[in-house]
């Protein structure tokens, strides 16, 4: 018989009398839960406790690392260039993803992005791409080396060798009201990523109403908490707070978004998406240490960015010429008056789309290919009496009242002086 060089019970004590954890407490404690030696409770009144008490940046990287080590690491450095990736925390909109690890590809980096799917009003990247006829998500890591070695990019799901003790406890704190914890939060973010193997990493912290951080406050200490932990893991790292009081772009919703995003690829779409995009890939790039072999924004006009979409789509089994799914019925919400769209809430419109059919309540929900919202003005923008605001998209009828009633706090029209403020696009930088 084994015996244990701790028991649950006193290390959870340390925590619960905001004592520090030390390495080999935190190390066993992590590995002894994944092999079922500690039991949920005791997981859960340590997720309890670290959340009351919080974690000193040691304890943090170590809990981190702990979580890296339950399972299996990345390594790109047989592709002979740098690697680099990007992490968002979520928001309306937000298909930021698609369009850039097609330009930092065509530019010169390496983009290994490992990715998941939507949960309530925040949208998901692999739903946004399975929207694609053939498109598969689950690749094995020789796969992804292979579509990274032919194309310079790769997006698609983790596999379950990767920060397995992160996926138990980020369910555990679902259900024990723990799913705020700044520290927990940062290392489920973090171990995958690190594990992930990228040389550079930036991350794109959502702030406002349709972001899990509504404040600029609360978004900076994450951010500055998890690029401490990427930096002492040696990825550099480095993130922008931006903002999701307003949704990006012109729409939420699986195919919607992918099409917007074709579109921004092809040189076009909405002016917040390309801004925002490569704004993040020059800061891949300068994360990466390296320079660029274009400027990333030239990618999306001489066509580069679009040729490596069309490449890392096909070798995902993507019928890259294939129409995209289009919902069966769609219903429009008319302006009532002249004046200016005064108000578009991040959250509103995200709650709509969920209610649509393009989010799931759960895991194991499906979602609608074709469902989701798209905004024929922007925040600011002029409004004529009848023309559209919002056209809603799904294929079951019932879904329009709930969708109707989610928008119906979220906008307003009014006078020019009646606009208003939102948060700037980027609003702050961390490194």
């Amino acid at each position: 018989m084994v015996t244990e060089p701790f028991s649950p019970a006193e290390v959870i004590a340390v925590k619960r009398d905001k004592h520090q954890l030390s390495k080999a407490q935190i190390n066993w404690f992590v590995d002894a839960y994944v092999r079922g030696d500690v039991a949920e409770e005791q997981m859960a009144a340590m997720a309890m406790a670290i959340l009351l008490n919080g974690m000193t940046p040691t304890e943090l990287s170590n809990w981190t690392q702990a979580y890296i080590d339950s399972g299996t690491t990345m390594n790109w450095s047989a592709l002979g260039r740098a690697t680099a990736d990007k992490h968002s925390t979520g928001g309306v909109g937000d298909k930021i993803t698609l369009p850039l690890v097609c330009v930092a590809s065509a530019c010169g980096l390496s983009v290994p992005q490992l990715s998941g799917r939507g949960l309530g009003h925040t949208g998901g990247t692999l739903d946004k791409l399975e929207s694609i006829p053939g498109w598969r998500a689950s690749l094995s890591e020789s796969d992804m080396f292979e579509v990274l070695k032919s194309t310079g990019a790769v997006i698609c799901a983790a596999n379950a060798t990767l920060a397995p003790a992160d996926r138990r406890i980020y369910a555990l704190r679902d259900v024990t009201a723990t799913v705020e914890s700044i520290a927990l939060i940062s290392a489920s973010i973090m171990s995958k990523k690190i594990a992930e193997g990228t040389g550079a990493l930036v991350l794109d912290v959502k702030v406002g109403s349709g972001a899990f951080m509504k404040t600029v406050d609360q978004a900076r200490e994450l951010a500055q908490t998890m690029v401490a932990i990427g930096n002492n893991a040696g990825v550099a790292t480095r993130a922008l707070l931006t903002a999701m009081d307003v949704p990006l772009g012109r729409s939420a919703g699986n195919a919607l978004e992918v099409a917007e995003c074709i579109d921004v690829l092809a040189g076009g779409g909405p002016s917040d998406v390309v801004e925002l995009t490569v704004r993040l890939a020059q800061e891949m790039f300068e994360a990466a240490g390296v320079t660029p072999t274009k400027d990333p924004a030239d990618s999306l006009t001489d066509g580069s960015a679009m040729d490596v979409w069309r490449r890392m789509i096909t070798a995902q089994g993507g019928q890259i010429d294939a129409p995209l799914p289009t919902a069966k019925l769609t219903h429009v919400i008319g302006a009532t008056q002249d004046g200016y769209l005064t108000k578009l809430d991040a959250l509103a419109v995200g709650i709509a789309s969920w209610r649509l059919g393009a989010g799931r309540a759960r895991k194991e929900d499906s979602v609608q290919a074709g469902a989701g919202i798209v905004w024929h003005v922007g925040h600011g923008e002029p409004v004529k009496a009848g023309s559209p605001l919002f056209t809603l998209h799904t294929d079951e009828q019932e879904r329009f009242a709930g969708a109707i009633e989610a928008l119906s706090g979220g906008y307003s029209i009014g006078t020019s002086e009646e606009i208003s403020d939102r948060l700037p696009l980027v609003i702050e930088k961390i490194q």
